[in-house]
């Protein structure tokens, strides 16, 4: 294992992460915004 594994490994694992913790954090929103709207009516 060279010393490039130690950084890019980790590093695209909290890409990822950030990655999917916004589009889980959009897709909520979208999820909330639509049951508030379905609400309404």
């Amino acid at each position: 294992m060279t010393s490039e594994h130690i950084i890019f490994i980790p590093g695209v694992l909290m890409l990822g992460l950030a990655i999917g913790y916004i589009m889980g954090a959009r897709a909520v929103r979208a999820e909330f915004k639509r049951l508030k709207k379905r609400a309404k009516e």
